[in-house]
């Protein structure tokens, strides 16, 4: 035979239940100025990333072309 259990659950519990979810949401919610700032800072990092890429790049070509002269003995 299948039992079920039921569980009560007082106004008390349930009133502190709800509160500590809702006080859960507010905390985890972002203000979408905070979202804002989050993505721009992601894609100043990339950008700057491909910057240093880019130039160690250039800096390694002009090394390449360009050999330094040896001093003639």
């Amino acid at each position: 035979m299948n039992t079920k259990q039921v569980r009560i659950i007082k106004s008390s519990e349930r009133n502190r239940r709800d509160e500590a979810a809702q006080e859960k949401a507010v905390s985890q919610k972002k203000t979408a100025q905070e979202t804002a700032r989050d993505m721009m800072s992601t894609v100043t990092g990339w950008v700057n990333d491909l910057q240093l890429r880019q130039q160690a790049e250039t800096a390694r070509a002009i090394r390449s072309l360009f050999p330094e002269p040896t001093a003639a003995k």
